[in-house]
């Protein structure tokens, strides 16, 4: 019965496997609900700042701010990649990574110098395995980035584009869709794209201008962007991990049914055996 009690140990050690998985499928499943209704709360404030920005825009401000400045040629840029801290999400990390990828590729096929900046320990750990030099690294953000944590990412940033240190900045993350839908994306932050306006310009009475707005407003849409690539990535990488426990817990669901028929077939043949063996020395005693 030797097969017997190693098939017996393998269906406990899968049994006890798809109790892991199966609860942390539920803990991914609580935890994206409410990373996604983080996602969702986010959403106004950045569309009334795109609407607003939108509205006050014009090719005379734009002159008079760092932040909406076109550089002629990038020389350089800076790259922000959102990774995760944990793995056990499917290809959610790698999917990011290979859009990083990418995009240094690009970058570097037209002679632009691209420093890192990562988020998440993931990305901080391939990047390292590489051999790829990091300007700056964060592993102490969890699933739930603050508006304060977006701005300790770019605001040196901010002020490196508007001193012309640097070219553009770029956030690679997961574009939060559905909970089965979380493409990576790659957002150009700044400089400044100025929003499209929809429908007619607006009679706004500014006080105290519109200069002294703009002032406020495009430092907080950089960082709004940067919290929403945040709330965005992590509302993904639940999702994503949701999906991978629910898969392997169907896939051990599966294999328990295989080693169960396959356990039985073989208690089975060795009843069978014994029996005949019962009946051959019956017989053969009658002999």
């Amino acid at each position: 019965m030797a097969k017997g009690r190693e098939l017996k140990g393998r269906i406990k050690t899968v049994e006890n496997t798809r109790k892991i998985t199966r609860t942390m499928e539920m803990v991914a499943t609580s935890k994206m609900k409410r990373a996604q209704d983080r996602v969702v709360a986010a959403r106004p404030f950045a569309n009334s700042l795109t609407e607003v920005i939108a509205n006050l825009y014009t090719p005379e401000l734009a002159e008079r701010f760092p932040l909406l400045r076109q550089p002629a040629t990038v020389n350089k840029a800076a790259v922000i990649v959102l990774t995760s801290n944990r793995g056990l999400a499917g290809a959610f990390n790698a999917n990011l990574l290979k859009e990083a990828r990418a995009l240094l590729a690009r970058l570097k096929g037209q002679n632009v110098e691209a420093e890192l900046h990562v988020i998440g320990k993931k990305g901080l750990g391939y990047f390292r395995y590489v051999g790829r030099a990091v300007a700056s690294s964060r592993v102490d953000i969890g699933d739930r980035p603050t508006a304060a944590n977006a701005a300790e990412i770019v605001d040196e940033l901010i002020t490196r584009f508007a001193s012309s240190e640097i070219d553009a900045v770029y956030v690679v993350y997961a574009k939060f869709q559905s909970a089965l839908s979380t493409p990576p994306s790659t957002q150009m932050i700044l400089p400044v794209t100025p929003p499209e306006r929809s429908g007619p310009q607006p009679d706004y009475i500014l006080l105290p201008s519109a200069e002294e707005i703009l002032t406020q407003l495009l430092p907080s849409y950089v960082r709004n962007s940067v919290y929403r690539a945040l709330v965005e990535t992590a509302a993904g990488e639940q999702g994503a991990r949701r999906t991978a426990m629910k898969n392997a817990t169907d896939n051990a669901g599966e294999m328990l049914n295989v080693l169960r028929r396959t356990f039985n077939r073989a208690r089975q043949a060795q009843i069978t055996q014994e029996i005949a063996e019962i009946v051959g020395g019956a017989a053969a005693l009658q002999g």
